[in-house]
């Protein structure tokens, strides 16, 4: 086992990692920039090292700096967390040169996956149900228009290289697909230094379905079940349920038995997520995260597994603590994503948090690195924390929800927990009736988004 592992990460992320390997008896590593020099990530583990400026291009995706860490304190691996390098192949192949272990898959499965074309293909070989589209980039708009026409408008463009709804255009004639497939090549470009594009069916009302999967590296893995991510605003999810609604034991045992048995093809080491657009009883593959997921901590309410925990464990060598009959689905349970912005149009709000109190009680845990007189700095993601519930039954979930963004305080800054104060007044929430395009009709109704 690991004497010292460094978190490339920072936020609630990084101290979810801290946490796991101090239970461990693992020694941490913080790294920062210069902005977070106060953060709570750095208070808490047993060392922190300086890489650089508050830009994260100048720091915490500074590749050099973050191995300059690992050398300088003596670090044997580095946890990605999710965001910054967490996929990032290059920076996996980089530590192995260096002899220091990523907790995290492979760089050849990271590259594979982290093309959306290659990862597309790659799940049909494995039997992985995939939606209808284009075999690979498409480099025209002539091409693209007889692809669109073989499959049917409406149809989606998306960008390979994309994630995060950027490079994403709908099309439902011909006409609006010539101004979507320029449009979404010149996002991507800017975006991503690559304008390449695909284009696949675009669905009308479907669930965001998103299988947790697990794997030794050595042709074994399982699947730790669903999470319902259909609550999303401009392709970012903000509500994440398990077990989904709308997927029955029999859909989840069938899924998932795909899904375990085509990552233990590939000898995939650690975590990831196979995500689904499911419509009408069918689930159609869209991407697969090779990375702990935002929204993990529900899997791990309802299986009560620690899956930061199981990637160090793997990542050293050491086999699973689990087989798949171990694994009994308990309750459900909700996260909400806490962010700091300002509603109704959901503008970064960074500031000085005077009185931050967090919910307690029985099947609550809140994710977050703030604490009073905190300063929230402008250079990063607006996610502050995650609150997340569990219950015996959802109808229990739901109220503990309920219960517990009264309790939360987040005093001197705007947050989006009046969100979801409303979303659980609305039926279709309570009910678990919703789609992926739900919610921006929804917000579109409130405040004409």
């Amino acid at each position: 086992m690991f004497e010292k592992i460094l978190i490339a990460n920072r936020g609630e992320i990084a101290l979810r990692v801290i946490r796991a390997a101090r239970e461990m008896g693992i020694k941490s590593v913080a790294v920062h920039s210069t902005a977070d020099a106060d953060a709570m990530h750095v208070r808490m583990a047993d060392e922190s090292v300086c890489i650089g400026p508050a830009p994260s291009t100048q720091s915490y995706l500074n590749k050099a700096a973050i191995i300059s860490a690992c050398e300088i304190t003596g670090a044997q691996a580095v946890h990605p967390g999710y965001g910054f390098l967490s996929e990032n192949a290059a920076f996996a192949q980089a530590l192995e040169d260096h002899g220091i272990t990523f907790i995290g898959p492979s760089a050849e499965h990271i590259r594979i996956m982290g093309d959306k074309i290659t990862a597309k293909e790659t799940a049909a070989a494995l039997g992985i149900p995939v939606v209808p589209g284009s075999a690979g980039g498409v480099a025209d708009f002539e091409t693209a228009i007889g692809t669109a026409a073989e499959i049917g408008f409406p149809v989606i463009i998306k960008a390979t290289a994309g994630g995060g709804g950027r490079g994403m255009k709908v099309a439902n004639n011909p006409e609006e697909l010539e101004i979507a497939f320029r449009t979404a090549r010149s996002e991507a470009k800017n975006a991503f230094g690559n304008d390449e594009v695909y284009i696949e069916k675009y669905l009308q009302k479907p669930r965001h379905i998103e299988i947790q999967v697990f794997g030794d590296g050595k042709g074994k893995a399982v699947h730790l079940g669903e999470r319902d991510c259909s609550l999303q605003r401009r392709h970012q999810k903000v509500f994440e349920e398990a077990p989904g609604p709308a997927i029955t034991p029999k859909m989840r045992a069938e899924i998932g038995k795909i899904c375990a048995e085509a990552v233990a093809k590939i000898n995939y080491i650690g975590a990831g997520t196979i995500e689904f657009l499911y419509e009408d009883g069918k689930f159609y593959f869209i991407e697969m995260n090779t990375r702990l997921q935002v929204e993990h901590p529900v899997t791990e309410a309802i299986f009560g597994v620690d899956l930061v925990r199981e990637q160090i464990r793997v990542a050293a060598g050491l086999p699973m603590s689990f087989e798949q009959s171990d694994l009994e689905i308990n309750g459900h349970a909700i996260e909400v994503r806490i962010n700091a912005e300002k509603l109704p149009n959901f503008a970064p709000c960074p500031g000085k948090v005077r009185v931050f109190h967090a919910p307690g009680g029985l099947g609550v845990r809140m994710d977050s690195a703030l604490y009073g007189g905190y300063s929230i700095p402008p250079y990063y993601d607006s996610l502050i924390g995650k609150l997340i519930v569990h219950g015996r039954d959802r109808p229990e979930a739901l109220a503990r929800l309920k219960r517990a963004l009264g309790e939360l305080i987040v005093d001197g800054i705007d947050t989006t927990v009046p969100l979801f104060h409303a979303l659980l007044t609305e039926p279709e929430v309570q009910s678990g009736e919703y789609n992926i395009h739900w919610l921006e009709k929804w917000l579109a109704r409130q405040f004409g988004e």
